[in-house]
């Protein structure tokens, strides 16, 4: 059990103190709940901290089931054995991608401002979220990443269940997770606090790393979105 996404990204640090001190290292939180874990990694190894933006395309009804995954950039990752099985229209996949593509747009909106998008290209990128549940967003996120041209993608969360490993690590460059349980059903198992991340903690945490870009951007020009976690 972690205490709360404090004290995993403290520990997911020490896993990682081979990056530490690099300048060509990148630590890139995925909001809202890897953010607090990325920042607690990027304060230990002493890189740049970031956000990389990804939404899942829960299945209706059966929001924690998902029918695949987008990222910023225009990356779609689709689970199509998923689709089928549910029957899911391709009217209706259209209006759940559009939905969270809003989504994504308002908080790259948000969470960025007026600073330019993330420049990976040449860097080797840590990938950090407060979990792992089905592996579709993390390979939507690889996916985006891979197209922006870094030297290397490391993808490290705290929990994530045993299942995923070989997916993710043939997807990315490397992989690190302190727990791969076989008996899981949420990353919430594993926290004793797993409360919400707010949109408004996530731009303290980029301000904190001197990310200017995070200052509020003008009220009226905000878009209203889902509230749910990524």
């Amino acid at each position: 059990m972690f205490r709360d996404r404090v004290d995993a990204g403290q520990q997911l640090a020490g896993a990682l103190m081979e990056y530490a001190g690099r300048d060509d290292v990148l630590v890139l939180g995925v909001p809202r709940g890897g953010v607090p874990v990325a920042a607690e990694v990027s304060r230990a190894l002493r890189a740049p901290l970031d956000v990389l933006i990804v939404r899942k395309l829960g299945a209706p009804q059966q929001k924690e089931l998902a029918l695949g995954a987008i990222a910023e950039g225009g990356i779609r990752i689709l689970n199509h054995s998923v689709i089928e099985e549910l029957g899911i229209s391709d009217e209706l996949l259209g209006r759940l991608v559009a939905r969270e593509t809003a989504e994504i747009e308002r908080r790259e909106e948000l969470f960025r401002g007026v600073r330019p998008a993330i420049q990976v290209q040449g860097k080797t990128v840590i990938l950090v979220d407060d979990g792992i549940a089905t592996g579709a967003s993390t390979l939507a996120a690889i996916t985006a990443l891979r197209a922006m041209e870094p030297r290397k993608i490391v993808v490290a969360v705290p929990v994530a269940p045993g299942r995923v490993q070989a997916n993710i690590e043939r997807a990315a460059d490397g992989f690190v997770a302190l727990l791969l349980p076989e008996d899981f059903y949420s990353i919430s198992q594993f926290y004793e606090d797993f409360s919400q991340v707010e949109d408004s903690q996530v731009r303290d945490l980029l301000a904190g790393a001197g990310l200017a870009g995070s200052s509020p951007p003008a009220t009226d020009n905000l878009k209203t979105g889902s509230r749910g976690a990524a």
